[in-house]
């Protein structure tokens, strides 16, 4: 089965951004255990990063035309963007929105994911972590 996993803008600095709230794997790390955890589980799990909000939607409308799940961190965009929201809505098949931090032990604009209300399931606070228990969720399906 494939499965992408998308991640929104900033997600390509891990490592170096903010590592308390992050942690101290880089994004090349996480999108090798990705593909690795994936592997195991008996998936074809492409990764992506993207810091473009348009290039996001246009890929999860691929996702939508494929009937492909998504494991999904929109990072910033969770909060906000009714594009990345409405384009969720759109999949045919299940979304697992990640986050890395606990979103709801942050700063109150954090708080509220305008991407949940339309995900199968959340995981969030479980750092790098979170994306393996997406996955294995999935294949398990």
């Amino acid at each position: 089965m494939k499965v992408y996993v998308l991640n929104g803008v900033n997600l390509g600095r891990l490592g170096t951004r903010q590592t308390d709230i992050y942690g101290v794997t880089t994004y090349e790390a996480l999108a090798e255990m990705c593909a690795g955890a994936g592997k195991e589980l008996g998936l074809d799990v492409e990764v992506r990063q993207t810091d473009s909000e348009a290039e996001l939607v246009g890929w999860l409308h691929q996702a939508a035309d494929e009937r492909a799940p998504v494991v999904l961190n929109p990072a910033a965009w969770s909060h906000y963007s009714i594009a990345v929201r409405d384009a969720c809505a759109m999949l045919n098949a299940p979304l697992i929105e990640v986050h890395l931090s606990n979103i709801h032990a942050r700063e109150e604009f954090r708080h509220h994911s305008v991407v949940s209300a339309v995900a199968s399931g959340v995981i969030c606070g479980l750092g790098v972590d979170g994306y393996r228990l997406a996955l294995l969720h999935l294949a398990q399906r």
